[in-house]
């Protein structure tokens, strides 16, 4: 897929009526259903040829099980099953073994599928009454697990269990009491917790996911230009709802999904708007968004600002633009801490020491993004816990992994007689596998303007 073809494409979409249910030419900004699936399968066994055996033996970790059942799995199931499956069969149990880095990690899918080549499938049968082959299910499958396991006699056998990590506690109680059950005292002696390499499998990104995301920031990038504008938007007809729903339809007809509701809220000069839902938007107003899209199982979270001008201006009042790079400041402090190896609650107290420092009222909650949208590793502060988020903040950043960059910095406005304005943004960056932290796309420095 090339940029000129997506450029293309977006092109389309931007002259496209927003009051169309259908959106001619721009179905597939992202390919086909089966383009797609071929592209994300490549990063499957990317990720279990290179970022598994690295994390497996950077833990110590010989044997990691991870046994789920249908649609309950593991946090991590999407990271490692093909893009084909879309929930565990009956009972599902991956088994990996590291071998050494001779032989490499052994994958062994124990119910289900082989995942298009990237798991031998280990089960043991026996002759139904019509004479087809049954597979052993239920307690049975448990034996077939566990002489997998004697077999290769690992040392430690890892699972998912975590009082802090949720994406490390995959393994439900019910799975874990049979696990227990069948291992018997001298295997289940061996058990350990994955608690950081399960949550470091599911935040590394592998460089040909790239591309990719950053057609996909160009998307929304160029969705929240439309919804900001009068394509979609007519002062004292359209309201912050009707903002948020077109941009939620457009992406459905893009073929694409939303992780959460896509949400427009309003500052008005001189009003409280705490308590309104779904006002009009006029004339004068400052525009918020926060839109998440999903396709090919990634996430993207974005929030962006505009203003609606008023009759005979051509561009925002200086206050709210020197409010918006007041912003920009508060970003560029938090890129700079972000530094792999320190962790998340290290990395707000530095950016909060230096945003106080320069007089900026501000306030840090930034997340990973990935599979999930609030993905796995650590959070930089919480809109309510400034003073560091204990658990989910001592987790450390690495290098090769995203973040929403999320973020406010409210400053008082000359125009609008000194009343503070919040300019909430987000925006996604990556700290590449040498450690540079940069924006995945671009951020925004400039408000959108409905003329």
């Amino acid at each position: 897929m090339t940029r000129t073809w997506l450029a293309t494409v977006l092109a389309g979409m931007l002259i496209a009526s927003p009051a169309t249910a259908q959106t001619p030419g721009v179905e597939r900004p992202l390919g086909t259903l089966q383009e797609q699936a071929e592209l994300q399968q490549e990063w499957l066994i990317e990720r279990l040829d290179s970022v598994l055996p690295r994390l497996m033996r950077e833990y110590g970790v010989q044997m990691w099980v991870i046994p789920m059942r249908e649609y309950n799995e593991d946090p991590l199931f999407k990271a490692l099953s093909a893009p084909t499956t879309f929930a565990a069969r009956r009972r599902t149990v991956y088994i990996f073994h590291d071998r050494g880095p001779e032989e490499g990690v052994e994958r062994i899918a124990i119910g289900g599928n082989s995942q298009g080549g990237a798991y031998e499938i280990l089960r043991e049968t026996e002759q139904a009454p019509d004479g087809r082959p049954r597979e052993f299910w239920g307690a049975d499958q448990w034996q077939v697990v566990v002489r997998a396991i004697r077999e290769r006699d690992p040392e430690n056998i890892a699972v998912n269990i975590s009082h802090e990590l949720s994406f490390a506690d995959g393994l439900s109680a019910g799975e874990w009491e049979q696990l227990r059950e069948a291992l018997g005292p001298d295997l289940t002696s061996r058990v350990v917790r994955a608690e950081d390499m399960a949550l470091d499998y599911l935040a590394i990104r592998v460089p040909s996911m790239s591309a990719t995301y950053y057609h996909m920031e160009e998307l929304v990038h160029h969705l929240i230009a439309t919804m900001f504008s009068s394509q979609v938007i007519t002062p004292g007809v359209t309201t912050t709802a009707d903002a948020a729903w077109w941009f939620r339809q457009h992406v459905n007809d893009l073929g694409l999904g939303t992780w959460f509701q896509p949400s427009v809220d309003i500052q008005r000069r001189g009003v409280s708007m705490s308590d309104s839902t779904a006002p009009v938007i006029q004339r004068g107003d400052v525009l918020h968004c926060d839109v998440g899209i999903t396709a090919l199982r990634l996430n993207t979270d974005t929030q962006h600002m505009g203003y609606v001008l008023r009759e005979g201006e051509s561009e925002a009042p200086e206050g709210l633009k020197r409010a918006l790079h007041t912003a920009n400041r508060l970003q560029d402090i938090l890129l700079a801490e972000m530094r792999p190896g320190l962790t998340g609650n290290e990395i707000l107290r530095a950016a909060l020491e230096m945003m106080s420092a320069e007089g900026i009222d501000g306030t840090i909650y930034t997340h990973p993004i990935g599979e999930h949208g609030h993905g796995a590793g650590p959070l930089i502060g919480l809109w309510d816990r400034q003073d560091g988020v204990p658990g989910r903040g001592d987790v450390r950043i690495r290098a090769a992994t995203w973040h929403s960059i999320e973020l406010q910095a409210t400053s008082p406005v000359p125009e609008w007689d000194g009343q503070p304005v919040r300019m909430m943004l987000e925006e996604e960056a990556e700290l590449t596998p040498e450690g540079e932290t940069r924006w995945v796309l671009r951020r925004q420095e400039a408000l959108h303007l409905v003329r």
